[in-house]
């Protein structure tokens, strides 16, 4: 496999104007006042400008928009496709969940008791989001990047087995593993499958 994935483009802009009235009266705090002879200038100036970019550079820009995206799949790829995407999907999910912005809907019936919204403090708007809503997806997130985690993990199961015993009467190579937690090993599996449901349910969700 072999992925090349570019930033987004961007068009060329003129804001001249713009940064001259942010650095004198601050970001964005300038739309109400009483404009100088040359902020009234400036700001023609800016859109001389813009109006030239637009008619002659992202014209050609404009041909060439979106994100440059190759992707080079091979058949060795597809053998085990979950394990292929394993170590691809985790660090993208760490990243995301370090550099979120805000947080999607997440319904009560995946996550606990106590982060549901029938368990937050009451609002004082019927429009505002509840006090768990963000702890809601930073839960799923936090399941997600643990189920891909243990993905990555190609022998997790050793955790549930003993000490292995070499014996004579042993039918398996020679020894047996003393114990095995059955239950942990379900448990632990369950988890990991609904960590990977919550990533297919909320993928629409991944963004920042």
């Amino acid at each position: 496999m072999k992925v090349s994935i570019g930033g987004y483009r961007s068009r060329l802009t003129s804001d001249v104007y713009t940064k001259y009235m942010n650095r004198k009266y601050g970001y964005l705090d300038w739309y109400d006042q009483e404009y100088t002879r040359f902020e009234n200038l400036l700001e023609k100036f800016e859109d001389g400008l813009q109006w030239v970019y637009n008619h002659t550079i992202n014209i050609i820009l404009d041909k060439f928009t979106g994100q440059r995206i190759k992707v080079r799949i091979d058949r060795y790829d597809t053998w085990s496709m979950d394990h292929t995407l394993a170590p691809i999907i985790l660090p993208m999910l760490k990243q995301l969940k370090e550099s979120k912005h805000g947080a999607p809907f997440v319904e009560d019936k995946d996550v606990p008791k106590e982060l549901k919204s029938t368990s937050a403090e009451p609002k004082e708007n019927e429009w505002d989001t509840d006090s768990n809503h963000f702890k809601r997806w930073d839960w799923v997130m936090d399941e997600m990047i643990w189920a891909f985690e243990q993905k990555n993990r190609d022998h997790w199961h050793d955790d549930y087995y003993g000490p292995w015993i070499v014996n004579d009467d042993a039918t398996i190579l020679g020894g047996e593993f003393e114990s095995v937690d059955r239950k942990g090993i379900e448990s632990h599996q369950k988890r990991m499958s609904n960590g990977f449901k919550l990533f297919g349910k909320y993928y629409e969700g991944l963004w920042d």
